[in-house]
């Protein structure tokens, strides 16, 4: 299962009822954080998550608002008593933002590695493949999916019938290939189904709309989308700072064909999303306000889901 939470939906500058944007996923026992405004140490302690198995900080882009919280977060991250590296990535330029910010945490218990974002691109962390795509801000910005694989059924009965010893179905069911004392060879494809369907996650913020994220947040099982602006009369602001309306932000989920889309990163004169939720639903109805502090789990589409809304 993945637990996903948003930790804060607020945009510009926080506010006594909101924190900035930011997200944290939970995948056996690992935590990715991805954007770190100001307070966002905050918010984590509200959720009763720790800090300590944040092994990977990824930002969309350099804005204060989605940075300016790192140095502090570190700091609560070594209090924590974490001594395992820590591994940020994010665009261009990564390298000259971070180093800044630390002189305000020179000494921390653990080491830092960066990864530099050069355009759309996929690595893997944990078991968590993380494909980073470029969005339309006047910045260079970028949206993030997450994957999680699932493999297919193991066939105990077709390993009986190929007369597989039973202390090499573990190795066949992890992908490995075996060899019996007999100097009989095994491959996984003998015994195990075809993959099903994983759990996928896309989260963009600060951009137009673009194919780049209809491409990318195809069949999400979530899409955590910015919704800056909840009026339709609001879209010329939204051309000119380039971000998005509610119904853009519906427009997107509709055409990439997510199952859910929650709402983020909102202008600090959006005091009640909930007013303007009709903008989205008339277009794509499984449409929700984000919240600070808004938890679900993810599982695989033949187990249970849980959350709230």
């Amino acid at each position: 299962m993945l637990d996903v939470c948003l930790l804060g939906c607020g945009g510009m500058m926080p506010l006594p009822k909101r924190y900035l944007t930011s997200l944290m996923l939970r995948y056996n026992g690992n935590s990715i954080l991805t954007d770190c405004g100001e307070g966002t140490q905050v918010a984590l302690k509200r959720t009763g998550w720790s800090p300590k198995n944040v092994g990977l900080i990824l930002f969309t882009h350099f804005h204060a608002d989605h940075i300016s919280g790192l140095p502090g977060f570190l700091l609560t991250m070594g209090n924590a008593e974490r001594t395992e590296p820590l591994l940020i990535a994010g665009p261009r330029g990564l390298a000259r933002v971070v180093s800044a910010l630390l002189i305000i945490a020179p000494e921390l218990p653990f080491e830092i590695r960066l990864k530099e974002l050069e355009g759309d691109s996929t690595f893997v962390y944990e078991g968590v493949r993380i494909k980073a795509f470029r969005v339309r801000h006047n910045i260079s910005c970028f949206g993030y999916s997450f994957e999680i694989d699932r493999k297919g059924k193991f066939n105990p009965e077709r390993a009986k019938e190929l007369d597989i010893p039973v202390n090499y179905w573990k190795v066949l069911q992890n992908g490995g290939t075996v060899k019996t004392e007999d100097g009989r060879r095994f491959t996984p494809d003998q015994v195990m189904g075809a993959a099903r369907k994983g759990i996928k996650v896309t989260y963009t913020t600060d951009t137009r709309p673009c194919d780049n994220i209809i491409k990318y947040a195809e069949k999400s099982d979530l899409f955590i989308c910015e919704g800056m602006y909840g009026e339709d009369d609001k879209i010329e602001k939204a051309k000119e700072h380039k971000h998005m309306t509610f119904s853009e932000a519906a427009r997107l989920a509709r055409d990439a064909g997510v199952k859910k889309l929650w709402l983020t990163h909102y202008s600090p004169s959006l005091v009640n999303p909930k007013e303007f939720m009709g903008y989205a639903k008339k277009i794509f109805p499984e449409s929700y306000p984000g919240k600070d502090g808004l938890i679900t789990e993810l599982n695989y589409e033949d187990e249970e889901e849980s959350g709230h809304e």
